[in-house]
């Protein structure tokens, strides 16, 4: 295998994986009322909430919310529909990414661009909406994470570029 292939390959292992988070991300949006149900029975019946009890109290509080809302106000978690088709359709802009790298590089740029965007909603819109500024941390923690594998696919992808010729585009 030539380096130029086996450079290929590890920059479409390396996005394979960013969108797989990004879809699994997306995919547990939709079941929210259930895994917040779940989360809290894991929290109450496991030494882990005794040990985590500020996380506890907020996620009693936050179950609170969303089943109020679902039980009265359903048309709330639409929003978090629309995030998780949002993350699904983000995922799909990836596959122009996998097909020819060097040519769709914008969209690993544009990636890292929303990631850091993540930071400053996340410590603007937190407050705003009475989120704890720890939970805040957690929420910019997906904007420091997510850079990561993107930092490298872009530098790979460049590394591509700088050896030419076109990337053979999978049938």
């Amino acid at each position: 295998m030539s380096e130029r292939n086996a450079l290929l390959r590890r920059t479409r292992v390396w996005l394979a994986v960013f969108v797989v988070c990004l879809v699994l991300s997306g995919l547990t949006a939709f079941p929210l009322v259930h895994e917040l149900r779940w989360t809290q029975s894991v929290l109450h019946h496991t030494p882990i909430g005794d040990k985590l009890p500020g996380l506890t109290g907020w996620i009693d509080r936050v179950r609170a919310g969303v089943d109020t809302a679902d039980a009265d106000y359903p048309f709330l978690l639409y929003g978090t529909d629309w995030l998780a088709f949002a993350h699904l359709v983000i995922a799909v802009a990836f596959y122009g990414v996998l097909r020819d790298p060097v040519r769709n590089v914008w969209v690993v740029e544009f990636a890292m661009i929303a990631c850091a965007g993540i930071i400053p909603v996340a410590l603007i819109c937190g407050p705003l909406r009475g989120i704890p500024f720890w939970w805040s941390l957690i929420d910019m923690s997906f904007g420091v994470f997510g850079v990561i594998p993107l930092y490298v696919v872009r530098r790979k992808i460049k590394a591509l570029e700088e050896m030419g010729e076109r990337v053979p585009v999978p049938a």
